[in-house]
């Protein structure tokens, strides 16, 4: 556009101020009709945006007050609670059993314990600051009160912003949507050069020749593209809103469309999430009331997010813990798989442990045989009876937590890691969780559409092949967290393909698995909601969470689900593809028949004693054919475009062009033969002639090109067909008009109309023989 601009400068210094005028009016035309589009395009997006923005607690005028994050101000008291992020930077008025991942800020991996007190060292580092919070960290467990001193530019990863906003790898489709750029660019610089060359060399008045290029190039160039993309995926996001999925990245759409391999945690998911404690037994299989207390008390007093285990034990039956007081809290992390919470009953003080079955076993040295308290020493026969007691719930498809104590000395008032050892078995806490009714249809569909469907869980093999087995999911392999551990990442690559349940696995370990199978050329899709699926889900080609999920995970998320449901998430993966479909409709229709009249427009320069058309009538066929074009992100897209994943292939739209160009060329020449040989025509005449030609044909094969049915078979949008038959009709119309006599137009004889007709159903019917070898032939091998 601004070497556009320029020439209609030099245009009207020379003293062509017609020119000049109608390439401005173009211009603005065309500047205006792309801003318009992607201004309301980007309104749509924002507002889908807003709909799933992080929001923080605030106390204003006494009372708790949810408002957006970036509504906090200085001055503002936040209240924290686990799985919450930071919204500013601040110090610590109360805090209890307060800890907090800063990782982004210190690389440190494992929580941070936050006090509110004063530091005798004002001057702490961030890992010194212990009675203050950074923006951006998140809260893993307890509770807090901050007041806010510093937000925005003013916070402490503020001030390393400018590491932050280097912008991140571009995506699949934005590599896609700039090679396309780099070949058009190519196509245009050696056609523009050969134009000047050809010109100069036949003595062809410069200004003219100049403009006359510049023209060309316009023509080439699809500038509409800007504007497709942004109002394609705007459209598609405001659809996915409808099918409930809100997309905060718009280019997210176009890399779920593309997706082939999903990765998903099992609860919720594969599961009703509707979870009930079934049995609560010792290592023998009897009942026991005391793994029941245990388990209560642990879950009453832990202050970290209470996970829907915790929620199935506090429901299951209420027990009095008044007598108990809480001392001190280890929170549960991805590591150590438990949490403790230490306890004083007045006569004794105790720590109580609950988590994977697995891992309390190992910190286990006694296990308690009977209700009667009285441990007893592991022996051989009892870890295998435990474990096979372990194994015979999972194999009922119950998720397992174990439960264990410890009693310590009367002044021990500070938890740790360390105090997780010597702990006495106490036996299982046993949970149902029913495979989801519809996850069975969705995951057959899924596997339909071309998405393979990977589960990445903490939980154990055996519960995990249950629920498969009831959900008619084949299993094609089995990897778990302590095998993987051995693996380099070049191993994990090698297995992760073939491998569909990757069971007992950490958070590190679930990157490992996104990063091993993107490492494939695998495009990956990660949906998860908790703290621990953050580092997966910013490893992924398309993270997906929901709307229930912790601010971390919806915060990395391009996507949100307002339903954990994966038959929301496979109407999500159709209408990312409808919407790269569409795009890429526009793709082919500029590089074939556009592509063929420019091409024929440089040719014709060649012989010609005169320009084949004048650069304000190339201009006018521009924003014509645009116009006839605006409506794509609104067509219909055929069943078959959508069955599989979708994704940029530059070879085959490299062939596309080579396939369908030529034809729309060879027309062109039939009719210059027809305009000089038959018609006699003159400059004038010529121009017209070509014109009215050029532009029905490049419109009209819109509908041969949109589909890859037959064209009767498939029907286009109402609002695509009534603006490409407008245009059209324009185009016919616009000879006899005082506007065509201003554009250098003459009114054709009327053999010309009728040769016209038969042209242009001969160029349809020779594109669609032609576009059907292509599918049949090189498209196949373009893949």
């Amino acid at each position: 556009m601004l070497i556009l601009i320029a020439a209609s400068v030099v245009s009207a210094f020379t003293g062509e101020v017609a020119s000049f005028a109608i390439i401005i009016v173009m211009v603005l035309l065309s500047v205006t009709l792309d801003f318009v589009q992607e201004y309301r395009a980007g309104r749509a997006a924002q507002r889908l945006r807003q709909s799933v923005q992080l929001h923080a607690s605030v106390l204003r005028d006494g009372a708790a007050k949810d408002v957006a994050v970036t509504q906090v101000v200085p001055g503002d008291v936040v209240l924290l609670a686990a799985g919450g992020l930071v919204p500013a930077d601040g110090r610590l008025l109360e805090a209890r059993d307060l800890h907090v991942n800063q990782a982004l800020l210190t690389g440190e991996p494992f929580p941070v314990e936050k006090h509110a007190e004063e530091l005798a060292n004002r001057q702490a580092d961030l890992e010194g600051a212990t009675n203050a919070l950074f923006m951006g960290t998140s809260v893993v467990s307890g509770t807090a009160r901050l007041l806010v001193y510093r937000t925005g530019n003013a916070t402490a990863i503020g001030e390393i912003a400018h590491t932050l906003n280097i912008d991140p790898p571009p995506t699949a489709f934005e590599l896609g949507t700039r090679r396309f750029g780099m070949l058009i660019m190519r196509l245009t610089v050696l056609m523009v050069l050969f134009v000047l060359m050809v010109n100069t060399v036949t003595n062809k008045p410069l200004l003219e020749s100049f403009l006359f290029a510049i023209a060309l190039a316009v023509g080439l160039t699809p500038e509409l593209l800007p504007m497709v993309v942004s109002v394609t995926l705007a459209r598609g996001a405001l659809r996915m809103a409808g099918k409930r999925v809100i997309v905060k990245r718009l280019a997210a759409i176009e890399n779920l469309g593309s997706m082939d391999v999903l990765c998903t945690d099992k609860t919720g998911t594969l599961t009703e999430a509707k979870i009930q404690l079934e049995r609560h037994v010792d290592v023998a299989g009897r009942d026991s009331g005391r793994v029941l207390e245990l388990a209560y008390v642990n879950s009453f007093f832990e202050t970290g997010i209470k996970s829907p285990l915790d929620e199935a034990i506090l429901a299951h039956e209420h027990i009095d813990v008044s007598r108990w007081k809480k001392i001190d809290e280890v929170p549960f992390d991805f590591e150590r798989r438990r949490v403790s919470v230490l306890v004083d009953d007045g006569a004794m003080r105790m720590l109580v442990v609950k988590g994977a079955p697995e891992d309390v076993l190992k910190c286990s040295t006694h296990y308690d045989a009977n209700d009667t308290n009285t441990p007893s020493a592991w022996d051989a026969s009892a870890r295998e009876g435990a474990q096979q007691q372990l194994d015979a719930l999972g194999k009922e498809g119950l998720r397992v937590l174990g439960i264990a104590y410890k009693q310590v000395g009367k002044d021990h008032d500070h938890a740790g890691v360390s105090d997780e050892t010597e702990l006495v078995f106490a036996g299982f806490a046993a949970f149902l969780d029913p495979p989801k009714a519809s996850a069975a249809k969705a995951l057959s569909a899924l596997a339909v559409n071309g998405v393979a469907v990977k589960i990445l869980t903490g939980d154990n093999e055996l519960v995990t092949q249950y629920i498969c087995a009831k959900l008619g999911v084949p299993v094609t392999g089995v990897l778990t967290g302590g095998e993987i551990a051995q693996m380099n990442d070049q191993a994990l690559q090698a297995r992760a393909g073939g491998v569909n349940l990757f069971c007992r696995v950490n958070p590190a370990q679930k990157n490992r698995i996104i990063l091993a199978l993107k490492a494939r050329g695998r495009v990956v899709g990660y949906l998860g909601d908790g703290i621990n699926d953050a580092p997966a889900l910013h490893s992924a080609d398309v993270s997906l969470s929901v709307d229930t999920a912790v601010d971390v995970a919806k915060a990395a998320a391009d996507l949100i689900l307002l339903i954990h449901d994966l038959q929301v998430l496979q109407d999500g993966v159709l209408e990312g593809r409808r919407t790269f479909a569409n795009i890429r409709k526009y793709i082919q229709m500029g590089t074939s028949s556009n592509f063929g009249n420019m091409f024929s427009m440089a040719g014709a320069s060649v012989f010609l004693p005169f320009l084949p058309m004048l650069p304000t009538q190339i201009l006018l066929n521009n924003v014509l054919y645009d116009l006839s074009e605006i409506a794509i992100p609104l067509d219909h897209v055929d069943s078959e475009e959508i069955h599989g994943p979708q994704g940029w292939d530059m070879r085959f739209i490299r062939n596309f062009m080579w396939i369908i160009g030529p034809v729309s060329s060879l027309f062109d020449f039939l009719t210059f033969y027809v305009l000089l040989a038959v018609l006699k025509a003159d400059e004038v005449l010529f121009q017209t002639g070509w014109f009215i030609e050029s532009l029905a044909t490049q419109v009209l094969v819109i509908f041969v090109i949109r589909t890859r049915r037959n064209p009767l078979s498939s029907r286009p949008h109402a609002a695509l067909a009534a603006t490409s038959l407008a245009v059209v009709l324009a185009a016919l119309l616009l000879p006899f008009t005082a506007l065509g006599r201003y554009f250098g137009f003459e009114p054709p004889p009327a053999k010309f109309f009728a040769i016209l007709a038969i042209l242009v159903v001969a160029y349809l019917g020779i594109v669609e023989a032609a576009k059907r070898v292509f599918y049949a032939h090189f498209a196949t091998k373009a893949k």
